[in-house]
């Protein structure tokens, strides 16, 4: 096939050879695989080796198709959908199709409710693969059509195809279109959803949360909390713990990626009270201050307790560790953490008593140099954890990283907070900190924190265990043994040999990131639907002279062979490298995909003329690794963190295999005298 000719050329041809009259009514298809028509905008694609077949045209086969489902024939019509069903995947069959009222006409089809079984379901995923193209606007279904699909999911027996289809299709419409959302929502009752969690296929379940992730994300600020307590009366979280993460079937990518958006949206009901300043002249805020300080100093049964202790509330507030000892409201007035941090506290001291009464009793009798004030400790760890957890933040497209501890307890927000209050003041006695050293212990805390949560504990419980070994002494032997201490390497002795070995560490991380990228990296593409993933892979040709690329059908276990990826870009032809919002893929927003993790793993590689390369990283380490190794390729300096890192683990490394001959020798700061000259050169040895 001589790719320099126009296509219709070579069908021309082709039909000749078998005697075929009307070659505008023929195009080519791949053989194997998803089987698309080829294009002149997609005939670049085809690799070496593929095999063609001649067939008839997109526009003849839409036209036949929409004929054959509309006839009368049982057979012939069921025929003609599961054909539909699979050809709808391809962009120029659908756009024929589409243009012929042929989704009309499967709307049609679902309105008049005469499809049941095989037929249904083919017909429902034609439905679906046509309206993903984007092609036509999801605005123009009709009511009937909703309610239809909402039939579906609401009957208690239906089809597994059928029912997975339809939620597909309800979450499609409620991402896709505000008005479409209302519409849904009055039709599917929060209810019914959370009964498909309780069945053993994880594809329904999974389908199911992502209708649920869908209302939950499109629906009015003012109806979020509303939702959130209708899903909690009907235990949402208790089911999707026992029948999804503690099922007996290992949780896949997409049923982990639906947990962690729903853990996130959960976490974003918190937004408005962390943005909440507290407003110092409202009493029915200023006696949740009261509250606290009454439960800590007064008792339960002391009724003369509030008039005899008036006087000494300024003291009281002092003892409770806030700043502001006069009017401990002003506190509060910073946001993040607003009055979010308030709210930790009161659910501390009336769940938690005793551990709220220990904490605080116990730093009021410390000595005041090393007393922990609880309320100041209190507010910057809310902050913190509102970091650590990105409440406030969309979730990412490409993230899976849900913690199963938060599904175990209806208030694990206010449960973590109360264990990681215990740790803050454990850590402090441990470095017997002052109010000096407040930041010091508050970096401490967070690095016990992330540590543990990186440990994906299963309950609140096991994070307990986690957070027990990660004490202080844990954390200075973690970071002696991952970085060498700076205060020993000041000596300009020191510096000079850092400054010589710098260069030679610098080329061997380049030739790794080279090596890395010349044994390639798979991509996610990212689509409109996360389910249907495709992939494609980049490799650096070993001569360093070629970017190879080229799609793929899954995602390769291993390299991939220069001769499957049928695209490539020069080297040389390669004009600069862009990351975040400076790539032209992150320029179109999107309520999943505009967000600051994938801005943050968004590179592209701008090369003659005018054409960009677009990735999105699956994690930090492939984007450190490829921004920095076509930096290299480019004779550009590598400034990711990862360089940095690994500059700092390989000089140190190599200092101290240099300096170990030197153990317990003082170096001095300047080099030794050069001694005098001799004051005669008449000198020899005697070897005799």
């Amino acid at each position: 096939m001589d790719q320099k000719r126009a296509l219709s050329s070579i069908i021309r041809e082709v039909c000749d050879g078998w005697s075929l009259s009307g070659s505008e009514q023929f195009a080519l298809r791949y053989a194997d695989g998803p089987q698309l028509y080829i294009t002149e905008q997609t005939r670049g694609e085809i690799k070496n080796g593929t095999i063609l077949r001649l067939a008839i045209s997109p526009g003849r086969a839409a036209r036949q198709l929409l004929e054959r489902i509309q006839s009368h024939g049982i057979d012939a019509r069921l025929e003609a959908l599961k054909e539909l069903a699979k050809l709808s995947a391809d962009p120029t069959f659908a756009a024929e199709f589409i243009n012929m009222e042929g989704i009309g006409t499967l709307a049609r089809l679902v309105e008049s409710g005469t499809h049941f079984g095989e037929m249904l379901a083919f017909t429902l995923t034609a439905f679906l693969e046509l309206m993903d193209h984007g092609i036509v606007s999801w605005d123009l279904i009709s009511l009937s059509f909703i309610k239809q699909i909402a039939g579906y999911v609401n009957q208690p027996m239906v089809d597994v195809s059928i029912l997975q289809r339809s939620l597909a299709i309800l979450e499609s419409m409620v991402l896709n279109s505000h008005s479409l959302y209302h519409r849904v929502a009055q039709e599917i009752t929060v209810g019914q959803l959370i009964g498909h969690l309780q069945v053993s296929n994880q594809e329904i379940q999974t389908y199911a949360i992502a209708l649920i992730n869908a209302l939950f994300l499109k629906a009015p600020e003012d109806r979020r909390q509303e939702m959130a307590s209708t899903l909690a009366q009907k235990h949402l979280r208790s089911i999707i713990l026992n029948h999804v993460i503690r099922g007996n079937r290992p949780i896949k990518a997409e049923m982990a990626h639906q947990l962690y958006v729903l853990q996130v949206l959960t976490f974003n009901l918190l937004e408005e009270r962390m943005m909440t300043k507290m407003d110092p002249n409202d009493q029915t805020q200023r006696d949740i201050i009261f509250e606290l300080r009454r439960i800590a100093f007064d008792g339960e049964n002391d009724p003369t307790g509030t008039e005899k202790r008036k006087a000494m509330y300024s003291k009281d507030y002092k003892m409770l560790g806030f700043t502001n000892h006069v009017n401990p409201a002003l506190d509060f007035t910073q946001t993040p953490p607003g009055m979010l941090a308030l709210d930790n506290m009161l659910y501390l001291a009336k769940v938690h008593q005793d551990t709220y009464i220990r904490i605080v009793l116990e730093n009021s009798s410390r000595e005041d140099k090393h007393e922990c004030p609880f309320g100041r400790c209190a507010i910057e760890l809310t902050r913190m954890l509102c970091e650590i957890l990105q409440v406030g933040e969309l979730p990412n497209e490409g993230c899976n990283d849900y913690h199963p501890m938060f599904f175990t307890h209806d208030r694990a927000w206010e449960e973590f907070f109360c264990v990681c209050i215990q740790l803050l003041n454990k850590t402090w006695k441990e470095m017997r900190a002052t109010a000096e050293d407040f930041n010091k212990v508050m970096q401490v805390v967070r690095e016990q924190i992330t540590r543990a949560l990186a440990m994906k504990p299963s309950s609140l419980d096991q994070l307990k265990n986690k957070l027990r070994g990660l004490n202080y002494s844990e954390i200075l032997r973690l970071r002696q043994s991952e970085r060498m201490s700076q205060d020993d390497f000041q000596s300009p002795p020191i510096i000079e040999l850092r400054e010589r070995i710098q260069p030679e560490i610098l080329e061997l991380i380049k030739q790794q990131r080279l090596n890395r990228l010349c044994e390639g990296s798979c991509f996610r593409k990212l689509g409109n639907r996360r389910r249907q993933e495709k992939f494609w892979f980049c490799r650096l040709s070993l001569n360093h002279k070629m970017l190879h690329y080229g799609d793929l059908d899954e995602s390769p276990q291993g390299e991939v062979p220069f001769e499957l990826l049928s695209d490539k870009i020069p080297v040389s032809d390669i004009k600069s490298v862009v990351t975040g919002k400076d790539c032209p893929h992150m320029k179109e927003k999107s309520a999943l995909k505009q967000n600051k993790e994938v801005l943050e793993l968004a590179f592209s590689v701008l090369y003659d003329p005018d054409e960009t390369l677009n990735f999105v990283a699956p994690n930090k380490y492939e984007y450190c690794i490829w921004t920095d190794g076509l930096c290299a390729l480019l004779g550009r300096e590598m400034g990711s963190d990862l360089t940095r890192s690994d500059l700092d683990t390989l000089i140190s490394m190599e200092m101290k295999l240099r300096l170990l001959d030197l153990e317990n020798i003082t170096i001095p700061e300047a080099p030794p005298p050069v001694p005098k000259e001799p004051s005669s050169y008449n000198f020899n040895y005697n070897y005799s």
